[in-house]
């Protein structure tokens, strides 16, 4: 049975509630263990995207989602390794850290993958007709 689709308002919410959370666990300076800001802010960013990229296709076609989802941001982490100078400005600012990072890392690729099945678990449920288990 196909999922219906997630509302526009629920899917800014979850794209906005996600942003904001990944901008305090890498910048609010909270006290958590290096591995959590570190790889908690890259999974945060991937469901991020996950959750923009979801909105717009068609309604039960999560793994596709997923699948999208992932070699986006598997592709913006590579493209981490091509060092071209108007590029490398952009990342030295706000926006390019926190749209593009700065050093490439597979570890970065396996979190991002980890989250987006996490989100494509929650997008099930959230998307689940209510009163069915």
């Amino acid at each position: 049975m196909p999922l219906p689709p997630r509302s526009p308002w629920l899917s800014l919410a979850l794209l906005l509630a996600t942003i904001a959370l990944g901008v305090v666990v890498r910048f609010a300076h909270l006290g958590l263990p290096l591995l959590v800001v570190k790889y908690g802010g890259s999974m945060l960013w991937a469901l991020a995207i996950y959750w923009f990229v979801s909105a717009l296709l068609p309604a039960g076609r999560l793994p596709a989602g997923v699948l999208l989802t992932g070699l986006i941001a598997t592709a913006v982490e590579f493209a981490k390794l091509c060092h071209w100078p108007p590029l490398d400005t952009f990342r030295a600012t706000l926006a390019g850290v926190l749209l593009l990072g700065r050093h490439f890392s597979f570890w970065d690729i396996l979190a991002y993958w980890l989250a987006l099945c996490a989100g494509a678990l929650l997008d099930s449920r959230l998307r689940r007709p209510s009163g069915e288990a």
